[in-house]
């Protein structure tokens, strides 16, 4: 009987528990190395919480550059820029810039809702083995609320095939969700989609480590830092970490943003950069009014989603460089933006912060498949969709890695030099 290959995943976040899970599932060995004492511990721990399948529009879009110069000279505006001496991020917003048009941005959503599909798949059957309940998942809906007429009309105007949603005007967002009250008065009007959920991203990767560990095929899990990728005769043969030399039979990078600079040593670019993002967690106390429908503030680009029995707000793409250090204003603004939009829907005064790098490419497409080296494998860049794309990449990832022909065409989704 023919040796199940050996596979080290490194990174220990959403994306890359989920790889290793469906990489075991699909008949590999697998050893997972991870950085920090835990899992989850960076932008997996304290992310937005949604499960949007369907709302997955890229970042780069027509218009944006326009609205992102008027937000810097906004206080509590969503976007924060600080010039570094770095090509990188210079080169990132060259492509970035390149990449907001209307025919970029419908070609890489339409290859996004093929990926969200099948990431909604992914968990179905994940959840035979992990029951929903064990990370608070709930389908709660998704409702996008415009406060102008024109990003509404706009939103409006976009192709659209779910017949399911349903267009709000004004004050009806406040009769499908009591919590938007205060704003409702200010609302042009809302888009509601019924098929989405919220969950505990957190919580999800305590739940699937633990089924990993568990797994006949899973061979370790190394605390430590992958340092550089080792390549011979045009493949890679061994991973440097902080405990010593690692071998194995194929790699796969999921770690994030640090897998730019493990790529790096290997002579691969990696086109992305680390948007900041913040969040706040708040008690829901039983005189509160918290939303039970997931709600994105578009033009404020804040979104609530209840958690169990949290609130979890987060907003803000900050391109400061690698730091995850919380800025004490940005946090005082997204406080100032929940009180404002939403005041009874939880204790703020008890809110918890946490701030994450979302490590982003240009067009907001993830990066899943095959390097030019044939053992090392890519599955990052979902940006601030990691949590919603976790299951339908790996899934993906595995279909590859095992040589068999994927659902659909990886076009934007491939690494390319």
């Amino acid at each position: 009987m023919a040796r199940a290959r050996h596979v080290v995943v490194i990174g220990g976040g959403v994306v890359g528990l989920a790889s290793a899970w469906w990489l075991l599932e699909a008949g590999f060995r697998v050893t997972l190395l991870e950085r920090f004492p835990t899992v989850a511990s960076a932008a997996s721990y304290r992310n937005g919480g949604q499960l949007s399948y369907r709302y997955v529009s890229p970042l780069a879009d027509e218009g944006v550059p326009k609205k992102a110069m008027q937000w810097l000279f906004e206080r509590d505006g969503p976007f924060r820029f600080r010039p570094e001496a770095d090509y990188r991020q210079w080169r990132w917003m060259a492509q970035f810039l390149a990449n907001c048009k209307a025919e970029a941005n419908a070609r890489t959503t339409a290859k996004l809702l093929q990926l969200g599909e099948l990431s909604r798949l992914s968990l179905s059957i994940l959840e035979l083995k992990l029951p929903l309940s064990e990370f608070n998942w709930r389908n709660a809906g998704k409702l996008v609320v415009y406060r102008s007429e024109e990003a509404f009309r706009a939103a409006l105007d976009k192709p659209d095939n779910d017949e399911n949603r349903a267009v709000l005007w004004g004050r009806d967002t406040a009769r499908i969700e009591p919590a938007l009250a205060q704003m409702a008065g200010r609302l042009a009007g809302g888009i509601f989609n019924p098929g989405e959920a919220v969950a505990d991203c957190y919580a999800f990767c305590l739940a699937l480590e633990k089924r990993i560990y568990a797994h006949p095929r899973f061979e370790r899990c190394m605390h430590t830092a992958a340092r550089t990728i080792f390549v011979e005769n045009g493949k890679v043969t061994a991973i440097e970490t902080d405990a010593g030399w690692l071998s194995a039979d194929h790699y796969v990078l999921a770690a994030g943003i640090q897998s730019r600079d493990l790529a790096a040593t290997a002579n691969l670019d990696l086109p992305m950069y680390p948007l900041k993002g913040y969040s706040l967690t708040a008690p829901i106390r039983s005189e509160h009014v918290a939303p039970n429908i997931s709600v994105t503030d578009f033009e404020r680009k804040t979104l609530y989603a209840r958690i169990g029995k949290e609130l979890r707000i987060a907003a803000m793409v900050d391109m400061v460089g690698e730091s995850t250090r919380i800025d004490r204003r940005r946090i005082a603004s997204l406080s100032r933006l929940a009180r404002e939009s939403m005041p009874n829907a939880a204790d703020y005064d008890k809110a918890e912060a946490w701030a994450g790098l979302r490590p982003a490419t240009p067009n907001s497409a993830p990066i899943i498949g095959p390097t030019p080296y044939p053992n090392l494998w890519l599955n990052v860049g979902h940006g601030p969709l990691g949590f919603t794309f976790a299951c339908g990449s790996a899934s993906l990832l595995a279909t590859l890695m095992r040589g068999k022909e994927p659902p659909f065409e990886l076009d934007c989704l491939a690494y390319k030099r």
